[in-house]
């Protein structure tokens, strides 16, 4: 378990949910607000493997159809009834709602249900708390956590009514403990995003040096469990966690590799995009995402094989056009869509896409991958060979003798075509082909 709590809750409904907890998913269908339509079953399947990423353990999931929500509990009566049924039946220890409550309808449905009810964000929280390995990923989880409990300190703490402070006239009422624990979550706040911006300046020193450093960035983007740290430790050899577990990976990671005619490039694995991801998590990771800004060529990772591959594709691309890296003109650092799992489809499945593909559907540069067999990963690394040396040049340099590291850098990432001393024997003079981006760099050294 991660050092948070699933929120600590008024009554006798009290302690940690701990793993092989058994839980029941129930998932919110709001016709009123338009509904999830065909969506929903991959949604509630998606709800059931955020609670098994923490080892939970599900013992019954169903969707719920809403009409009309009710201010207090979300549900009607009878529905918090069925609710009750199934968890008494089920043994339930936890129900998970897999949408957004107030504080006030979870501390109802906690009354009427006498168990722990927990919403998507509170459940995203906590694996991002168990998950985060850096010292900035464990600050970012903590100031979207203490974020989410500050709304909720009317049922997050038993001691709300003592009184503490001066006394008589002279004195005042005092201060209310609610108003001490929000100023106290205020001050530790305050403190955590001052030491996220240090972190983030320092990110942002480490960036600036490697753009200025002569090894191009590739990015891994894509819903979470579509497999990026597999095919991150597939070309890289990295032993980073991939399990088949949403947000197996939150913290960036980056490595090394080499392609055909790029002797390094540094490939970056990000967090998991994913639907309705908390807005303070999507506050709090951004300098995070942020790492995605700076690359050279992003490699979408899709689970092609998964049904809702396409509105998942969606919700990744909302998130890059939030970013900045999508805008009306399209994307401004080019993309590849790596369709991964493709030794899951079907024959029938193959055929299909291979058409697609065939005709230009979806526009983006698409190589069909398994990052668990190797399938396909030759055709991705020459592409993106392709891309980070296109639009090579010539250019005819002269180069000091003495300035070692210049030439060495030249050797290593262009095609030197020609190279002779000068009448004076100081400098060489070349003539080298390098790509753009390799332009750019070697006029920062």
């Amino acid at each position: 378990m991660s050092t948070f709590e699933f929120g600590r809750n008024a009554g006798d409904i009290e302690g940690e949910v701990t793993r092989g907890a058994r839980a029941i998913v129930v998932l919110p269908d709001i016709r009123q607000r338009g509904g999830l339509g065909e969506d929903a079953e991959a949604r509630l399947e998606e709800g059931q493997g955020l609670a098994r990423a923490i080892g939970i353990e599900v013992v019954d999931a169903f969707i719920v159809p809403i009409r009309a929500v009710r201010p207090g509990t979300l549900f009607g009566e009878g529905q918090v009834e069925r609710l009750a049924v199934s968890a008494t039946q089920n043994e339930a220890e936890l129900v998970i709602v897999d949408g957004s409550l107030s504080a006030i309808q979870q501390r109802n449905l906690e009354d009427k249900l006498k168990r722990k009810v927990i919403d998507r964000t509170g459940l995203i929280l906590e694996i991002f708390g168990e998950r985060a390995a850096t010292a900035e990923g464990r600050l970012q989880v903590e100031l979207a956590h203490l974020d989410y409990q500050a709304g909720r300190l009317v049922r997050s703490w038993t001691h709300l009514e003592r009184q503490r402070g001066g006394f008589g006239f002279l004195g005042g009422p005092g201060e209310t403990q609610i108003e001490a624990d929000r100023r106290m979550i205020r001050n530790r706040m305050g403190r955590l995003r001052r030491e996220l911006e240090q972190v983030r300046r320092t990110r942002g020193l480490h960036r600036e040096r490697r753009q200025r450093a002569p090894w191009p960035v590739i990015a891994l983007v894509g819903y979470t469990n579509a497999g990026k740290s597999t095919l991150f430790n597939r070309l890289t050899g990295a032993g980073v966690m991939a399990e088949d577990l949403l947000f197996a990976t939150l913290d960036p990671t980056m490595r090394a590799i080499r392609l055909p005619s790029v002797e390094k490039a540094i490939l970056s694995d990000t967090v998991g995009f994913i639907s309705d991801l908390p807005t303070q998590l999507v506050a709090a990771f951004r300098a995070t995402l942020e790492e995605v800004t700076a690359a050279d060529v992003i490699v979408h990772v899709r689970d092609i094989s998964n049904p809702a591959t396409t509105q998942q594709k969606t919700e990744v691309e909302e998130i890059l056009a939030d970013l900045g890296v999508i805008g009306e003109g399209g994307s401004a650092i080019p993309i590849v869509e790596a369709w991964n799992k493709w030794d899951l489809l079907s024959a029938e499945d193959r055929a299909m896409r291979e058409a697609m593909i065939a005709q230009g559907v979806p526009e983006e540069k698409v190589v069909p991958i398994s990052a668990m067999t190797g399938e396909g990963t030759d055709t991705l690394l020459n592409l993106l060979n392709d891309i980070l040396t296109g639009g090579a040049q010539i250019l005819e340099l002269t180069v000091p003798v003495s300035d070692g590291q210049r030439l060495a850098w030249l050797h290593a990432h262009g095609e030197v075509l020609r190279e002779e001393p000068s009448d004076d024997g100081a400098a060489l003079r070349l003539s080298v082909r390098l790509s753009l981006a390799d332009i750019g760099r070697f006029t920062t050294l």
